[in-house]
């Protein structure tokens, strides 16, 4: 039993793996993986999301704005996100956050729409999901002014260091490892693995971006939430069997309000 933290089911380009969600679905349960989260990145796309948990009971959703959508796109209003929010299906905020490394240009764009989504969190009483890339002061800043810590939140596929993991931890927060864990280049980041308690640690895929090894170079599947797992365990010292139920814990802890 495993979840996929993070993904993405609507980019999936179903041509790739066997024509159909269901398909896709179907291949990463064979494998074990119980439930998927599936993460909007703008608010149209949030609303399209909201018929997955109608078809497949085991597909979840968030509701949010990337934060490297176009300046051009309008802000995300709070009451929107809220309302949005109140969907059964619907289980988290996000996602939200800032990107430094491919958009500081939109830097005011990128706040405004965090402390949004963070306001909406906290009166929608739901996690907020977090992407973050060379912003990590200001990340935390904002999570601090504006986040409520009686909901917490994430901060998915993670690769900053361990002083925002540490940070992050004391403001409620979960810290979700990807695929990036099995990169060659990732040393850094596995010594972060390590030191994350187990009882805060998310897997996700992110897909159908960044396929683990052995997959890289293909189109990334919830399945391969498996290879994560894998890396993350050994980098633990514990099975992947108890790795599997410590994250279906956590996940439930965080996003379903109990064990």
């Amino acid at each position: 039993m495993l979840v996929d933290s993070h993904c993405h089911l609507d980019r999936l380009d179903p041509a790739k793996a066997g024509g159909s969600l269901d398909v896709i679905l179907d291949r990463a349960r064979a494998r074990g993986v119980s439930r998927f989260l599936c993460i909007g990145i703008d608010l149209d796309s949030s609303r399209d999301l909201l018929m997955l948990p109608e078809k497949y009971p085991d597909v979840l959703v968030s509701v949010g704005a990337h934060p490297l959508q176009e300046n051009s796109q309008p802000l995300p209003g709070v009451d929107e996100l809220v309302t949005l929010a109140k969907h059964p299906g619907v289980v988290a905020i996000g996602e939200t956050g800032l990107d430094n490394h491919y958009s500081p240009d939109s830097a005011e764009w990128q706040r405004e729409s965090f402390v949004r989504h963070l306001q909406a969190a906290g009166l929608a009483r739901k996690p907020v999901i977090v992407h973050t890339r060379e912003a990590r002061e200001q990340t935390l800043d904002l999570i601090r002014a504006h986040g409520d810590a009686n909901y917490g939140g994430v901060l998915h596929c993670f690769t900053e260091n361990w002083e925002m993991a540490r940070a992050a931890l004391d403001l409620n927060f979960y810290i979700s490892f990807s695929g990036i864990v099995t990169f060659k280049s990732a040393e850094d980041l596995r010594s972060v693995v390590r030191k994350v308690p187990l009882d805060r640690l998310l897997v996700e895929t992110d897909c159908p971006w960044l396929a683990p090894v052995p997959h890289r170079g293909r189109q990334n599947e919830p399945q391969y939430v498996v290879e994560v797992a894998r890396q993350v365990a050994d980098l633990k010292g514990i099975t992947y069997e108890e790795l599997a139920r410590i994250t279906t814990t956590n996940f439930q802890r965080l996003f379903l309000n109990g064990p």
